[in-house]
């Protein structure tokens, strides 16, 4: 199974729950898409791009007030829900849905998704066994 395969079941095992879910994408905290979940690539790349820019600003403002680690943002618009979440040090998921989507269900599953991603995107690479001298 490929990365990108095991990003995508993970997404998928999570977010398929969420009443009216419309897409996701994860990306670095540079903006670089990494993976996307039902979105067209160039969706996908446009919204890595502006989202990487909302996280940011929300981990600074967190930063000036001492808030600590953000663990989710919602941004509420007439007819969609965007949901950002950090996925361990270096990535963000970003999840967009209808209005359809029930606040709590759509918070916590998306918080569920980013930790699964967190833990297995930031799963140390083995080190090589040591040879026999």
């Amino acid at each position: 199974m490929t990365t990108n395969d095991m990003i995508y079941s993970i997404l998928d095992s999570h977010l398929s729950r969420i009443a009216g879910i419309e897409g996701a994408v994860l990306l670095s905290n540079d903006g670089i898409k990494l993976s996307a979940y039902l979105l067209e690539r160039d969706q996908a790349e446009r919204m890595a791009a502006a989202s990487s820019g909302i996280a940011a600003t929300m981990k600074a403002i967190s930063r000036e007030v001492g808030g600590g680690r953000v663990i989710r943002q919602l941004v509420e618009m007439n007819d969609r829900y965007l949901c950002i979440v950090g996925c361990g040090e270096g990535s963000t998921l970003i999840v967009v849905t209808s209005r359809k989507a029930r606040l709590g269900e759509l918070g916590g599953e998306v918080v569920r998704a980013s930790q699964a991603l967190g833990e297995w995107l930031g799963t140390p690479e083995r080190a090589p066994a040591p040879k026999p001298s």
